[in-house]
Parts: structure tokens; C-alpha cells; sequence
């Protein structure tokens, strides 16, 4: 049977708690965050913290979905903001990448494909806030495009799903094994340019 994941309680110093652990993962990385520097630059102490998040992991995924949603709402914005298919197919592709390649993005799956079967309700969650709000979002995106006669598109769902996959080529699957280092700005404008291409090739409605 699988553990029951402990309860987050929210409480007055829940954002205090939040804001602190943010400021030192993003610095020190999952491995090297060390709770005693988390209730300092929180200015809580570790009875607090431990009242919220009796385990550094869940308090490491919450900072993470935080992070997740805000990614999520700049995508949106970006996305929204443009009716030229290629160009929003762009921003949402290097949102992607950016995250999914960065030392918190990788930290975060590691622990949750490492966490899942002892607490099944975190890859839910982290799904919801990350990759999951990403897909509602290109999801939406795309059926615009179909809708305005830009994009020919007979699965949309199956289209949502195929261009993060795209995204993900040599890159993903290396780094999470740990066979590549993090990718440079010219790697990820790479792999960015020929997922869009790719895509565009299959789905853009030809005049």
C-alpha cells in the first residue's frame, strides 16, 4: 500500500515559508538546500517550516508548482499576445525548453517520477501545474489556428501532445539520464527552430 502523503498545512507564515525556500533552491539547487538556510532567509524557525512541510522534497515540489504556474501565466500572455502561428509556436516552444532544462526543472522530475509510488498524488499535481497547463494552453493556441484557417488540424489533442515531444529531442531524455550538461542558448534555439519547423511542415494549412 502506498504511503499516505502528509498533509501541507497553510498557515500565517505558509508565503514567508514559501518565499525563503524559493530564494535558496533557486540558488543552492534541490541537493544543496540545506533547511537551516531555508528558515533563515525565511526568518522562521524549523518548527514552523517542519508544520508545514514535514519533508524537503514537498516543500521543494510546492516551490516548484509555484514556479510552474508563473512560467504558465507568462506563456499565456506571450502566446495571446501574437496571431502569427510560427511566432507563438516559438515562445511557447522556448518556454518549454528553458524549463524543462533548467537545474529546477530536471531537479523537479527527478522527484517526481523518484516520489510517484510512494506518493501517487504528486505527479497530479506537478502534471497540473506544469505540463498540463502548458498543454491546455497550446492546446488553445491551436485550435485557434484552425478556427482563423491557419492550421490544419484533425486531432487537436493529438497535436497538443506531439509538439512538446518534439521540444524534448536530444535533450530531455540525456539530461535526465544524466549523459549531457544543460544546453546553451544556441542548443535551445536549435531544437527550438526545428520543432517548429517540424510542426508547421505537418499541420500549416499550404496556399
Amino acid at each position: 500500500m502506498n504511503a499516505p502523503r502528509p498533509v501541507v498545512k497553510q498557515g500565517r507564515k505558509w508565503s514567508q515559508v514559501l518565499d525563503g525556500a524559493r530564494k535558496v533552491f533557486m540558488r543552492d539547487g534541490f541537493e544543496g538546500a540545506s533547511v537551516d538556510d531555508i528558515v533563515r532567509e525565511a526568518g522562521v524557525s524549523k518548527a514552523t517550516l517542519y508544520s508545514y512541510f514535514p519533508d524537503k522534497r514537498l516543500l521543494f515540489l510546492e516551490v516548484a508548482k509555484i514556479e510552474c504556474r508563473a512560467q504558465s501565466e507568462e506563456a499565456i500572455a506571450q502566446v495571446e499576445a501574437t496571431d502569427d502561428i510560427r511566432e507563438g509556436l516559438t515562445q511557447a516552444a522556448k518556454r518549454m525548453v528553458q524549463f524543462f532544462t533548467s537545474d529546477v526543472g530536471m531537479q523537479v522530475y527527478r522527484i517526481v517520477v523518484g516520489e510517484n509510488q510512494r506518493f501517487p498524488e504528486i505527479g497530479r499535481e506537478f502534471y497540473d501545474a506544469g505540463p498540463g497547463r502548458a498543454r491546455d494552453i497550446l492546446r488553445a493556441f491551436l485550435q485557434k489556428g484552425v478556427d482563423d484557417g491557419k492550421l490544419v488540424v484533425d486531432d487537436v489533442e493529438l497535436a497538443a501532445d506531439q509538439f512538446p515531444e518534439l521540444c524534448k529531442a536530444g535533450l530531455h531524455v540525456q539530461m535526465a539520464l544524466g549523459l549531457r550538461d544543460r544546453p546553451n542558448d544556441a542548443e535551445i534555439d536549435r531544437v527550438v527552430a526545428g520543432a517548429v519547423d517540424m510542426f508547421l511542415c505537418k499541420y500549416e494549412k499550404r496556399h
